[in-house]
């Protein structure tokens, strides 16, 4: 932006600026989709002073928006892909709050102000979301946002077989323990590699009195050294040297056993008294936090090691858990609760389905097309 009045703020400035009004991701995200949309407004040389809602529509069209116009130069070039269909909501989000912001504070650009400011008649689900949702007549609309609505993939499992042939092809106690914490818990990949040792509670009835078995407490930190941090950030506190709140886990004795192996081999000859408990094992950086990022890549080679078809992700475990879970159980709520979603419900939604290929299903179907016997 060249005026000073109506400048941009700096990338750091932007996660402030929409944690306000803009909640469904994590904030880090938002701040990419401005970061990148402030770029391309760059290249078209456009302030807010002169961005209209035209341009507006133009950008989401060049990020992968289907918009019934030309939308000028392509802007995310391979090996970058069009946004996917929750993406494009982000990014339509991040605008109308960052424009509506800016131009409100600067007191520029009113017909912009005006576009993006309009409203829709609610429907029975905004109603049902709503405190006195009998009464509300209209609810805040986004001119920017993709008309249709985002379908919901199924999420993508682990290939079958997945977890021995990795526990073969993996080089380190470390790298074990990993596969095998990811593969009996839900945990995501930055709260696994954000724990700290005092998070770990793994006897009966530990000091914290919320859990009578063996479990984890993941903490969301700011201030780890690997920026590794929590998805989600519940309230937690430490009281005379005893981690209480957090997202808490159960912990299978296998767990226990992989932990106690990293523990007496390696962690102990390398550790450098930050008190994280994934570390670095080689390298001039050996002894540090070990990233996320670097725990990606070990899964991604012990996947093609072990020839295992596609790329191994950190959340199809997540996702390999809980289907599992709700095939054995059949409550969403115990699905729900062994990973921490935000709703039972969603669970339903996502994982609720049938086996294809279960003898129920295969039954069914002979039924119907007259096949049984």
């Amino acid at each position: 932006m060249s005026s000073p009045a109506t400048a941009p703020p700096a990338p750091n400035n932007l996660k402030r600026i929409v944690a306000a009004s803009l909640i469904g991701t994590t904030i880090e995200w938002y701040a990419y989709s401005l970061v990148d949309h402030l770029r391309w407004c760059r290249r078209e040389k456009l302030t807010a002073e002169t961005a209209t809602l035209r341009d507006l529509l133009r950008y989401m069209g060049a990020v992968g928006a289907q918009v019934p116009m030309p939308w000028g130069q392509p802007w995310r070039l391979p090996p970058k892909r069009p946004y996917g269909a929750s993406a494009l909501q982000v990014a339509a989000a991040c605008l109308k709050g960052f424009y509506l912001h800016v131009c409100t504070a600067s007191g520029v650009n009113a017909e912009l102000r005006s576009a993006l400011a309009v409203e829709r008649l609610p429907t029975k689900a905004d109603r049902s979301r709503t405190f006195l949702g009998h009464v509300v007549k209209s609810m805040p609309a986004n001119p920017l946002a993709p008309t249709d609505r985002p379908t919901r993939r199924h999420p993508k499992m682990l290939p079958d077989g997945a977890r021995p042939s990795l526990l073969e092809c993996v080089n380190t106690a470390r790298d074990a323990m990993v596969v095998q914490w990811l593969s009996d818990t839900a945990m995501r990949i930055g709260g696994l590699t954000g724990l700290h040792l005092v998070d770990l509670h793994l006897r009966q009835n530990a000091d914290c009195g919320e859990c009578r078995d063996p479990h984890v407490h993941v903490c969301h930190r700011w201030g780890n050294q690997n920026r590794a941090a929590a998805k989600i950030k519940p309230d937690w506190q430490m009281v005379d040297g005893v981690i209480t709140g957090g997202e808490i886990y159960r912990v299978s004795p296998a767990m226990i056993s992989r932990y106690f192996t990293y523990m007496t081999t390696e962690y102990s000859r390398f550790a450098a008294g930050h008190g994280m408990l994934l570390i670095q094992l080689s390298g001039p950086r050996r002894g540090e936090p070990w990233s996320a990022d670097a725990a990606r890549g070990v899964l991604r080679r012990a996947g093609r090691r072990a020839e295992l078809p596609g790329r191994i992700k950190p959340q199809a475990f997540r996702h390999q858990l809980t289907n599992e879970v709700l095939d054995v159980s059949g409550d969403p709520m115990v699905a729900k609760a062994v990973g921490n979603w935000a709703s039972a419900r969603m669970v339903d939604e996502v994982y609720g389905h049938p086996d294809l290929h279960s003898p129920e299903f295969s039954a069914a179907l002979q039924t119907v097309w007259g096949e049984a016997e």
